[in-house]
């Protein structure tokens, strides 16, 4: 752990590679030189301040970052992704299903919850923080689609697993065996075991896109919410994907 600051946590992962950890949510810092840097997902509302600050505690700035990947569009992620842009005139990049959320032109659609996700919904709206009165939405975002190839990580290859919302990604970094499943994987809170994320809308979808992920070839498994995996990541996948069977 590098440090803890006011409202976010920075976790070393790989010297390339840092988690942001928020009340409610993460992002992930990746590094191609000392100002080439890209951020994965950005944060609730009020994120982009913090960070700027966990940037500062490492060394950067915000105008080091080139580009905010958003994995989909769902508040926890996107919501700092304005603030941040205006901070460092970063360019946001969001799936072109998600975008129009991403900007706050439209009301994306809630999830569709199961019985026993009800109250763990709740429970995680209660920890994010307010809406802003004006929030920041991004002034422009570039519209991704499944296959694209973005500009890090030698080659990060664009990933559609739909299901926790129609324009989700992933992003898999093939030179470096690093995946960023956003909310189609997450690590249990209680027990650190690999799962499908939570909160979808449309469960079905978000299984086949599990098992995609899951024939993927990855070291390191970089999750939506909980612990990265950072070994032999890919088995964990196959195991979390065969709990669904066919």
């Amino acid at each position: 752990m590098d440090d803890v600051g006011d409202g976010v946590q920075v976790i070393e992962v790989r010297p390339r590679l840092h988690l942001l950890r928020f009340a409610v949510g993460q992002a992930y810092l990746w590094r191609d030189g000392d100002d080439d840097l890209t951020l994965i997902d950005a944060g609730a509302f009020g994120a982009g301040p913090l960070i700027a600050g966990a940037l500062a505690g490492l060394g950067r700035h915000p105008r080091d970052v080139r580009r905010v990947v958003l994995t989909h569009f769902h508040e926890d992620h996107a919501g700092g992704a304005g603030e941040f842009a205006e901070i460092s005139g970063a360019t946001v990049l969001a799936h072109r299903l998600d975008a129009p959320f991403v900007r706050g032109t439209a009301r994306g659609p809630r999830p569709v919850f199961e019985e026993w996700e009800v109250p763990l919904h709740a429970e995680a709206v209660r920890r994010l923080p307010p809406m802003p009165v004006r929030p920041v939405y991004p002034a422009e975002v570039r519209e991704l689609a499944d296959g694209d190839v973005l500009g890090f990580g030698g080659g990060a290859l664009v990933v559609g697993v739909p299901g926790h919302t129609d324009g989700s990604v992933a992003l898999l970094l093939p030179e470096h065996g690093v995946l960023f499943t956003g909310d189609a994987v997450a690590a249990s809170p209680s027990t650190g075991e690999v799962i499908r994320g939570v909160f979808n809308l449309d469960g079905d979808r978000a299984t086949g896109s599990l098992r995609g992920l899951a024939a993927l070839d990855c070291e390191v498994a970089c999750f939506g919410h909980g612990d990265p995996v950072t070994e032999q990541a890919g088995r964990e996948l196959v195991r979390a994907a065969g709990r669904y069977g066919d």
